[in-house]
């Protein structure tokens, strides 16, 4: 909890979830094809497509480096080339969470290293079964749909 005075004078006590921040990666083959994930997610009792994310590390020396990391470990590619498409807060007002937003292309197969826990999917779609998942609401992957709008952005 955080004491602050505003601008008007008042005082006012405000609250919020320390979190960790993480990374989302848009993995972009060689055919333009989207490497997506249909993940199960307990909180919703089913499967979820998802694009590649997860935690920044205190080892990862970048949101880069956490990004290539978790681009590996959680669908078993590396990537040659990566664009930087920002961050954005998914959720201000509760929690201090940043998300760093990446595309990834020139990928490259490795060992996938997904934690024994997860069950996960993988699915190459074109940018246009994407589309139509998101306008269908069957893609609400929050840090996806963001990473999604901003490399349209900055592509089209």
């Amino acid at each position: 909890m955080d004491n602050v005075s505003l601008a008007n004078g008042e005082e006012k006590t405000f609250s919020y979830l320390q979190a960790a921040n993480g990374v989302c990666i848009l993995p972009i083959t060689d055919e333009h094809q989207i490497l997506c994930l249909k993940q199960y997610r307990h909180p919703f009792k089913g499967m979820q497509w998802e694009l590649p994310m997860g935690v920044i590390n205190q080892n990862d020396a970048s949101p880069l480096e956490a990004a290539k990391r978790e681009l590996e470990e959680g669908t078993g590619y590396t990537a040659e080339h990566w664009l930087d498409l920002g961050s954005f807060y998914p959720s201000p007002g509760s929690t201090s969470e940043e998300i760093f937003l990446f595309a990834a292309a020139g990928l490259h197969a490795t060992n996938q290293q997904t934690e024994t826990s997860e069950s996960v999917e993988f699915e190459k779609i074109s940018m246009e079964k994407l589309k139509t998942l998101i306008t269908d609401g069957e893609f609400n992957h929050g840090a996806g749909l963001a990473t999604v709008l901003r490399y349209k952005f900055k592509t089209d």
